[in-house]
């Protein structure tokens, strides 16, 4: 079905000038999320959880659009950038709570040794992803929070966070030690927020929406998930709805769906259950298709393009 063409730039063409602009999909985030379309269980889903002032835990695997869905949630409703807290499993509630910068400020008490001069903690501050949206609910406004792959976290993460989302607050010790009452501190975006009495409380009104992301790598305690919206997120695997998240990437001419009939209904007939793959690999494979790349004949070059992302 493809063409035979050169393609090859290393130990082909050797003039990079030759190298074709880049997948509209690369380096574009906004086009990605804009891409997905969500179901209508989705959608409910997403609903309950802004009604209901609940963390909405996203379950499915890689590369099912958890993470596009909460960036096209905040897209949509006008919300700002998503605050994203990408979970390792050295990650601490602290990250996502506020940094304080004890070196910096050791620092410049080391060259400004008046006494007279006014304490100013809240400079060494910067609130992390749930502070600064707790913070910037005082002003009326909801952010999304991204905390991504919470699978990854220690066992004890999970009920941590709980306790802070449930409380609506959290304390900052080093400004509620200090004899100042109000500090300004800086958010997680570059902008600021003021803070009294090291205490930072959210406005249940304008309660973040915050999106939990997981792979299913673990369980998590019945009192987490009791307090969580729980959504399976399914992959896509119907012709129309492929053809449609293709399409709003790349313009899509009756030649070209024709051309990409054959490569959309191969991934769906090797995008199962037990050996499953993920749109990112569907758009490479579309990509190279049509660059006029002759892959079908180059078999190891096929079998990285369907690699499964079964472990």
């Amino acid at each position: 079905m493809s063409t035979t063409k050169e393609w090859k730039i290393f130990r082909g063409s050797n003039d990079i000038s030759t190298l074709p602009k880049a997948p509209s999909w690369r380096g574009n985030s906004e086009a990605t999320h804009r891409a997905f379309v969500p179901i209508t269980e989705e959608i409910d889903l997403v609903n309950t959880a802004l009604y209901l002032r609940r963390p909405l835990l996203i379950t499915g695997k890689p590369g099912t659009g958890k993470s596009a869905l909460a960036k096209l949630v905040a897209q949509e409703l006008k919300l700002g950038d998503v605050l994203s807290w990408h979970i390792t499993t050295q990650s601490t509630l602290k990250d996502a709570l506020y940094s304080y910068d004890a070196v910096a400020r050791l620092h410049d008490a080391s060259i400004h040794k008046s006494k007279d001069e006014k304490e100013n903690i809240g400079k060494y501050i910067t609130l992390g992803a749930i502070g600064t949206a707790f913070a910037e609910s005082k002003e009326k406004k909801i952010r999304v929070i991204l905390i991504d792959e919470i699978d990854k976290s220690d066992i004890d993460l999970p009920n941590n966070l709980l306790h802070v989302l449930e409380d609506n607050r959290f304390k900052i010790p080093e400004l509620e030690r200090s004899v100042t009452n109000e500090h300004k501190v800086k958010t997680l975006d570059g902008n600021s927020a003021k803070v009294t009495k090291g205490d930072i409380e959210a406005d249940i009104d304008y309660f973040p929406l915050i999106v939990m992301t997981s792979n299913g790598e673990r369980e998590f305690p019945p009192a987490f998930l009791r307090r969580c919206i729980h959504l399976t997120m399914q992959p896509r695997r119907e012709f129309a709805e492929l053809e449609d998240i293709i399409s709003k990437h790349i313009e899509l001419d009756d030649t070209k769906r024709v051309k990409l009939k054959t490569v959309i209904t191969e991934f769906i007939a090797k995008d199962t259950d037990r050996e499953y793959l993920a749109i990112d690999q569907l758009l490479n494979r579309v990509f190279l298709e049509l660059e006029g790349i002759d892959i079908e004949s180059n078999e190891p070059l096929l079998k990285s393009i369907w690699k499964s992302l079964s472990v």
